[in-house]
C-alpha cells in the first residue's frame, strides 16, 4: 500500500493485476469512521470508476497521478447517480480533455446527457468494452442496492467486479484487500441505515453477477474481497430474500 497524502491518508493498493483501489478514510463528528474507494485500471484506455465526492477531487486526483498521467484517464464510470458515485465527474472531465463519463443506458438518459459536461458512453445490459488487456462488461442491476440506474462493471480477465455499495463497510482501520469475511459487517451496516431498496428481484440480480465467477470483490466503501465471489453473492441474495 502506499500513501499519497499523509495528511487525509488517501492510499493506493494493486488489488488485481492493473487494477488499484484508492481509498481514503473519513471520521465524521460523532467519532464513526468510513472509507471512499475509487478504482483505476489502468490499460491503453483507463478508467477511474467512481469519482468520489467533488471535495475530495484533489486527493484523488493526487493518487491517480501516482500511477498514470491524469490527462490519460479514457472513461469515468460509476454505478449510480451519487455524490460519491459521481460527485466530480465534472472536474475529472475538465482535467482529462479526452475522457468521456461512462455509464448505463438509464443514468445517461435520466441524468448525465444533462448533468455532464460532455456526452456519456452508455453500455447497454451486458455490453463489453474494451480497454487494451483489460475488457469490462456492464450488468444493469435496478434499485439493487439503490437507485433506478444502478448498475456494475465486471472486468473479464482479472474476475474483478466492481460491485459499488454492495458489501459496505463501516470503518476506516480496514485491510485494502482481504479474505476475510465482510459479509456480517457490511449486514451489520445494512441493518443500521437500510439504504437497499429491499427490491423484489434482488435474488435474480444477484444471480446474474454471481454468473460473472467473480474472484475480486472491488467494494466502494471497506475492504476489497478475495476468495468465492458467487456464493458470496449468493449468501447475501439469503440475507436479503430471508
Amino acid at each position: 500500500m502506499t500513501i499519497t497524502n499523509s495528511q487525509s491518508g488517501t492510499n493506493v493498493h494493486e488489488i488485481s493485476d492493473g487494477i488499484y483501489r484508492i481509498n481514503t478514510p473519513v471520521v465524521f463528528e460523532n467519532g464513526n469512521g468510513f472509507s471512499f474507494n475509487q478504482y483505476l485500471i489502468a490499460d491503453d484506455e483507463p478508467l477511474l470508476f467512481h469519482t468520489g465526492p467533488r471535495r475530495m477531487f484533489p486527493l484523488v486526483r493526487e493518487a491517480v497521478a501516482s500511477i498514470l498521467p491524469v490527462d490519460q484517464l479514457r472513461y469515468i464510470g460509476f454505478s449510480h447517480v451519487e455524490a460519491d458515485e459521481c460527485g466530480s465527474l465534472n472536474e475529472w472531465l475538465a482535467v482529462a480533455p479526452q475522457s468521456t463519463p461512462l455509464c448505463g443506458t438509464v443514468a445517461g438518459m435520466v441524468s448525465i446527457a444533462d448533468m455532464a459536461d460532455r456526452a456519456p458512453r452508455t453500455l447497454a445490459d451486458g455490453e463489453m468494452l474494451a480497454l487494451g488487456r483489460h475488457s469490462v462488461r456492464w450488468h444493469d442491476a435496478p434499485h439493487l442496492p439503490h437507485a433506478w440506474e444502478c448498475g456494475f462493471l465486471s472486468e473479464e480477465s482479472t474476475k474483478t467486479l466492481l460491485c459499488g455499495d454492495l458489501f459496505t463497510q463501516g470503518g476506516t482501520d480496514l485491510p485494502p484487500l482481504t479474505e476475510s469475511d465482510i459479509l456480517e459487517p457490511s449486514e451489520s451496516f445494512r441493518h443500521a441505515m437500510d439504504y437497499f431498496s429491499h427490491t423484489k428481484y434482488a435474488r435474480e440480480l444477484l444471480e446474474r453477477l454471481a454468473a460473472t465467477a467473480p474472484a475480486t470483490l472491488a467494494c466502494m466503501h471497506g475492504s476489497a474481497w478475495r476468495g468465492d465471489g458467487a456464493g458470496l453473492l449468493r449468501a447475501l441474495g439469503d440475507e436479503l430474500c430471508s
